[in-house]
């Protein structure tokens, strides 16, 4: 008997892979240190390959417009350069509207907030000389006569004491991990831009790995879905930044016909906010509200409401059709994506979930036409108002009645015979 090596090579994987699953079912704490091990080994890598996909999406545009120059090598430096610096000016313009008028708010509240507790409490003293049960009652329920002050602020002082070890070893943990978030934020830049600069080469190593590692058939489908998820999500990021442009001029409008201030700030910081997909748009509301309460609470009112019905009609109207677009996705299933991928990821899942969604959905729309030219279904039953379809029951119940009027009529005729003889 001949053994098939194609056969034992499944087997073997397969028996590695109920190994591997039986391991993280049943030892779930060792495998979660492991993986969070890797996932710190291999996280600066990851984010750098992450940031250098999006910043492929602007610098491919700059590279066609600087088709001129004939060495490639330098026009894609140039390129990588443009990139990083229009990237730069633009997180410069955002924090050079941000940070004065953040100052600027800040101040003012710190000058009306103290006159708003003086005056509350002014009013909470007329309060209790207009009604002496209720401050009797509240004497009586807090007890605030017969507390122990002293002893109150002694082990105050104690319990903060005893913290303080444990507040200053905080305190080195922080700096630790704030130090090694910078090292592998440079180290994920390095590894973006050498990416970026290396990106074909890295493209057709990949293919040749890949080619000598599975068959051709098999390679040729993972290229092609590989090229689909690139596409898709490009489109993603495009179409992304094109909706919180559109979202911001839409506030500057509405902004600047109710006569409201900060108009370029908090069109800005909702455009800046709304790139995290649909639920972005509301930390902008925030800040914007905060920053109008200090001239006039009754327009940061206005606004909230007019950001409510904007914010509706960008989520079922300007959201879908320009995102969904743009990556070929119908708008229901973006905004199913969009709540999914929130649930269980987060911001994160959002960003992650819509175009990961519109390549599920363009390959089960490829594997359904397959499917349906491969069994021949009529095209009249596949039309937005199929034709009416006879259940089997049905079909069976005009069979037997059929049956029973022949059996009838044929009855009848012998009778009409027997007659006639």
């Amino acid at each position: 008997m001949r053994i098939d090596k194609s056969v034992i090579k499944k087997l073997f994987v397969l028996i590695a892979c109920c190994i591997l699953f039986g391991w993280l079912v049943l030892d779930t704490a060792r495998a979660t240190v492991v993986f969070r091990a890797v996932w710190n080994l291999f996280s600066p890598f990851v984010i750098g390959a992450g940031i250098a996909f999006v910043f492929n999406v602007p610098m491919r545009a700059i590279e066609r417009q600087l088709a001129d120059i004939r060495k490639a090598g330098f026009r894609r430096v140039l390129s990588i350069v443009l990139t990083i610096l229009c990237l730069v000016l633009v997180i410069m313009f955002v924090f050079e509207l941000l940070i004065p008028q953040i100052r600027l708010t800040v101040a003012s509240l710190s000058q009306t907030i103290p006159v708003f507790i003086e005056g509350l409490a002014a009013k909470l003293m007329v309060l209790m000389q207009d009604h002496p049960e209720m401050r009797s009652w509240i004497q009586e329920t807090l007890k605030l006569e017969s507390l122990d002050w002293s002893g109150i602020f002694t082990e105050t002082l104690g319990f903060l004491s005893n913290q303080m070890s444990t507040v200053m070893g905080g305190a080195v943990s922080v700096i630790g991990s704030v130090t090694g978030a910078i090292i592998n934020g440079v180290v994920s830049v390095a590894f973006a831009i050498y990416c970026l600069s290396r990106k074909e080469i890295l493209a057709r190593q990949g293919r040749r790995l890949l080619y000598s590692l599975v068959s051709e058939k098999h390679a040729d489908e993972v290229i092609r879905v590989l090229r689909l998820t690139n596409s898709t999500f490009s489109n993603f990021i495009s179409g992304q930044c094109l909706e919180a442009c559109i979202l911001g001029c839409l506030f500057a409008v509405a902004m600047a016909i109710f006569k409201m201030p900060y108009i370029s700030l908090v069109s800005v910081v909702i455009a800046v906010t709304a790139l995290i997909p649909v639920v972005g748009a509301f930390v902008g509301c925030i800040l914007g509200a905060f920053f109008i309460l200090v001239n006039n609470p009754i327009q940061a009112l206005t606004f909230v409401i007019m950001f409510l019905i904007i914010q509706q009609l960008e989520n079922n109207l300007i959201y879908p059709r320009v995102v969904g677009t743009s990556i070929g996705l119908p708008g229901m299933w973006v905004l199913v994506a969009v709540t999914v991928g929130g649930d269980l990821m987060g911001v994160g899942g959002m960003l992650l979930m819509i175009p990961l969604t519109s390549v599920i959905y363009a390959l089960l729309r490829e594997f359904t036409d397959k499917r349906l030219a491969e069994r021949g279904i009529p095209a009249e039953k596949l039309q937005n108002q199929p034709p009416e379809l006879e259940s089997r029951y049905s079909r069976t119940k005009q069979r037997k009645e059929r049956q029973r009027l022949q059996k009838m009529k044929e009855k009848f005729l012998q009778m009409q015979n027997q007659k006639n003889k």
